[in-house]
């Protein structure tokens, strides 16, 4: 019998190469809002501090001003594909060449300034779109945008750019919500068009204080140096460190938005959900590899960790660093540090007044990518030792570039007595390991789990990656994950239940659905979708329902996001509705065309409704796309064997499995298709299936069977043997397993195995049934 079809699991995805998909720290909705002019008549330095910030420069309009004062004239086209691009500035548009015709872009608005300027140009449907070519401020030459934006990994091939005119480089999709203030997408479903309004470009003061305008209006009424008791505005200066990080993070970190808006110092978990080291933006040890945006990796500082420092503690409102005097470098580190910031050269093997004698020079080392330079918030110490098992970025080789990473090792272990690398290696050891799906540390990566001293961030990332991992261990430990203190943590083992469906995972996540926490109740929704009707309390129900309606809520908050329709699809799917679900795949297909993931999924829910030539269709523009893709190929196997295409189907299935060497359905299908006149290469199959899950015993049965068939009794007895030791209950192992004994003569034993089925109170009733007539078959 042939496996069901296999999808992946519902995922939030982004596809922007520089930008997630973020909800806007503030909206505009609801009025009372001022703008930044407002406030300049009491808070003029503010104002002149902020207004020439990176922060209230993050989007200005392009003026031949601005390109006066900031950019050089691009000498050389930069040529990208069959097209060549060279910015006019003078005329304030890029040319495109092509096969001798040229088309001119406007350039409308800049984005950024510190390391890189990004320019904007209009498309059709209210879009902004980002132009191929970008200025590199500190080289002061211009570039491909999109070629800068690629990871290298250790070992893996380079991924290749999209397009400029992709919309991973949609303005209004992608980057928007983080350059502009007060803003409304006015977004179009049925027409796909926008007309996106903000109240002012860059990053604003009423961002982070919301509405300005009754404050304006209550400051007037009373006498000029006297304050009303209620400023009718949000004051940071009441924040906790929470607060400050929270409302910061909403643009500095790689988020998933599961609102419309996040309203200034409100939790970050009830607004967003987090991206950890199971993306691969992140070396396993946890140090950046792509644009991360910073507060991923600040959760994971012992700085952030002790609950005292907080963004606001280092950086301005207006985002400049409070600490970059030279005289003042090390004072960021008082006073929790304040031995080694005296004795700077004892700690740190270099002069006072060298680079290398600041703290952050070796705990805030500064990598790039996409030509942005950034600081590492996680303020690891420099770990040479991650370099040589990961190619992660360590600080001493930062500066040293003459020399390698044994060389930077052995001079940090001369230098400590105690290896301080060995918890970071050990985490990231075990990240790589779930990276890579080898079980082979999963005791240990439960142990991390389970470890009250765990890094929230290494605890979400290993739970994450985990749920792929097919042993019953993993179950007991997502549950008693879902109490962690860490709503990170408890939001990723509820996801993760859906892998490990049970009755007390059901009671698990009915329990998640009344967290405390947004994050984790739109997770916990989530994953009830495939439990059907479920038997509650009447507050329980309620609960239930109103975390199901955040979750819905969450899917749209961005409906401009093809990923957004995906993934509502996919909970259609899961609530027994596959019409609404291929609807859904289908507004997702039209936002992007390409969305294998959409596909392979509207297929599975096209075979529900039986459509299946509709599937196969959809399937071969899937692998159209992605010849390799290991689902497709899979579900696609499995069709062709239903319409008797038996040597394509085999095709597909192996095209899977090399895809996938760790899909054990594609295994399993295999063995089955090839039994009946190739039964040595499907025991060759059966056995990989059996190895790859040990805890399915139908695999592991059929193994057997093959085996019993092939002529090779002792192999299936041993095998069946095994099968009765680890799975008991699977009744069918003792009926074969009794066979093969009366076969041999070994009736006794036989009976043995008959009775102990019939004494095992755990196997049904019905089972029992058949092996009671077997056990009366050996009378007669």
């Amino acid at each position: 019998m042939l496996f069901r079809m296999f999808a992946f699991a519902a995922l939030t995805i982004s596809l922007g190469l520089t930008c997630w998909a973020k909800a806007p720290p503030s909206t505009g909705k609801g009025g009372g809002y001022a703008g930044s002019q407002s406030c300049r008549q009491c808070h003029e330095k503010f104002y002149s501090l902020w207004s020439t910030s990176r922060h209230g420069l993050a989007m200005q309009p392009y003026t031949p001003e601005f390109a006066r004062a900031n950019l050089l004239p691009q000498q050389q086209d930069v040529a990208i594909g069959a097209s060549a691009y060279r910015a006019d500035i003078h005329r304030g548009v890029v040319v495109e060449t092509t096969g001798g015709k040229t088309s001119s872009y406007p350039i409308a608005h800049v984005l950024g300034g510190k390391n890189v300027y990004y320019f904007l140009t209009p498309f059709d449907g209210g879009r902004l779109q980002t132009l191929p070519v970008a200025y590199d401020v500190q080289k002061k030459s211009w570039y491909d945008t999109a070629a800068s934006g690629i990871r290298h990994a250790p070992g893996a091939g380079a991924d290749q750019p999209v397009h400029w005119k992709d919309p991973a480089y949609t303005f209004n999709t992608s980057c928007h919500n983080c350059h502009v203030s007060q803003l409304t997408t006015n977004y179009d479903l049925k027409t796909d068009t926008y007309a996106t309004t903000w109240a002012e470009p860059g990053i604003n003061c009423e961002t982070c204080h919301g509405p300005s305008a009754e404050h304006n209006a209550a400051m007037l009424r009373v006498p000029k140096g006297k304050q009303p008791k209620d400023l009718k505005i949000i004051s940071v200066k009441a924040f906790t460190p929470e607060q400050h990080n929270a409302t910061c993070s909403g643009c500095h970190a790689k988020a998933m938005p599961i609102t419309a808006g996040y309203p200034p110092g409100e939790r970050f978990f009830d607004h967003y959900g987090l991206a950890t080291l199971e993306d691969p933006d992140y070396y396993p040890d946890g140090r950046d590899l792509g644009e991360n945006y910073t507060y991923t990796s600040w959760l994971m500082s012992p700085c952030a960790k002790a609950g005292k420092l907080h963004c606001v503690t280092c950086h301005t409102s207006s985002g400049r660093y409070r600490f970059k005097a030279p005289e003042k470098a090390n004072e960021a580190c008082m006073p929790c540090h304040q031995d080694h910031v005296r004795n700077a050269p004892e700690h740190t093997r270099h002069k006072a007044d060298s680079p290398a004698g600041k703290c952050v020079s070796c705990h805030m080392p500064m990598t790039s990518f996409a030509r942005m330079n950034r600081s590492d918030h996680s303020m690891l110490p420099p770990s040479p030792a991650a370099t040589l098992a990961f190619g992660s970025p360590n600080a001493c080789n930062g500066c040293h570039t003459d020399k390698d990473a044994a060389w930077a090792d052995a001079q940090v272990r001369q230098w400590r007595s105690r290896d301080y690398q060995a918890p970071i290696l050990a985490r990231g050891k075990l990240v790589e390991h779930a990276r890579k799906r080898d079980w082979s540390e999963l005791h240990g990566m439960l142990g991390y789990i389970a470890d009250p001293g765990r890094d929230e961030v290494f605890a979400a990332s290993l739970i994450r990656l985990i749920q792929s991992c097919p042993d019953p261990a993993v179950a007991p430990a997502l549950l008693r994950a879902a109490k962690d203190a860490s709503p990170l943590v408890r939001a990723a083992a509820v996801e993760a239940l859906q892998q490990f469906p049970s009755d007390e995972a059901g009671r698990a996540l009915v329990a998640a659905a009344s967290d405390e926490y947004r994050l984790v109740r739109v997770r916990a929704a989530a994953t009830l979708a495939g439990y059907g009707n479920l038997n509650l309390a009447a507050p329980e129900k309620t609960a239930v329902d109103k975390a199901e309606k955040e979750y819905l809520a969450s899917l749209l908050a961005r409906p401009d996001q093809w990923s957004s329709h995906y993934n509502l699809g996919n909970h259609m799917l899961q609530r027994g509705d596959p019409e609404k679900a291929i609807a859904s795949y289908e507004t997702a297909l039209r936002l992007e065309p390409r969305a294998v993931l959409a596909m392979i999924n509207e297929s599975m829910a096209l075979v529900r409704t039986g459509k299946q030539d509709q599937a196969f269709e959809t399937l071969e523009k899937v692998l159209a796309i992605a010849p390799d893709n290991a689902a497709a190929n899979f579900n696609m196997g499995l069709l062709r064997a239903e319409r008797k295409d038996l040597a394509g189907a085999e095709a597909n299935l192996k095209k899977a499995l090399q895809a996938d060497p760790q899909l054990a359905p594609a295994a399993y299908n295999l063995c089955a298709l090839l039994a009946p006149d190739r039964i040595q290469e499907a025991a060759t199959y059966c056995r990989k299936a059996a190895d790859l899950r040990p805890q399915e015993p139908r695999f592991a049965y059929t193994l057997a069977y093959i085996q019993f068939k092939a002529g090779d009794e002792s192999a299936a007895v041993a095998t069946l043997e095994n099968l009765l030791s680890s799975q008991p209950l699977y009744p069918d192992t003792y009926i074969l397993l009794g066979g093969i004994y009366r076969k041999q003569g070994r009736t006794a034993e036989a009976g043995q195995l008959y009775a102990s089925a019939l004494a095992n109170k755990s196997i049904p009733e019905a089972a029992k049934s058949r092996i009671a007539a077997q056990m009366a078959g050996m009378k007669k």
